[in-house]
């Protein structure tokens, strides 16, 4: 799904308060990081992730990798920050409503 300007724009903003929740360490994408995200993607539908020290890979290769790896769309990447959004599949998860062009 290719996010438009305003949705990017609207997503961008609801993730500003965001904290981190998905590191990206040393072990760069281990298969435990990316069930974790899975798992947070899946109860949130945005996340912010950030890539620390000592990992190989920077913030725009992370988001991009993992976010191919889930199924979402890279929303922003900064320095070594990055929001991913992906569309829940769960019921009992509070859905964020995009606008629409």
């Amino acid at each position: 799904m290719a996010l438009t300007k305003k949705q990017t724009k609207q997503l961008r903003a609801m993730a500003n308060q965001l904290k981190p929740l998905v590191y990206i360490g040393k072990n760069d994408l281990s298969e435990s990081a990316i069930r974790q995200a899975d798992e947070t993607i899946e109860k949130r539908e945005l996340i912010k992730g950030q890539v620390q020290d000592g990992s190989g890979m920077d913030a725009r290769e992370a988001a991009e990798r993992l976010a191919d790896a889930l199924g979402a769309d890279v929303v922003q990447v900064i320095g070594n920050r990055f929001i991913l959004f992906r569309v829940s599949k769960r019921d009992d998860v509070e859905h964020i409503r995009l606008v629409r062009e």
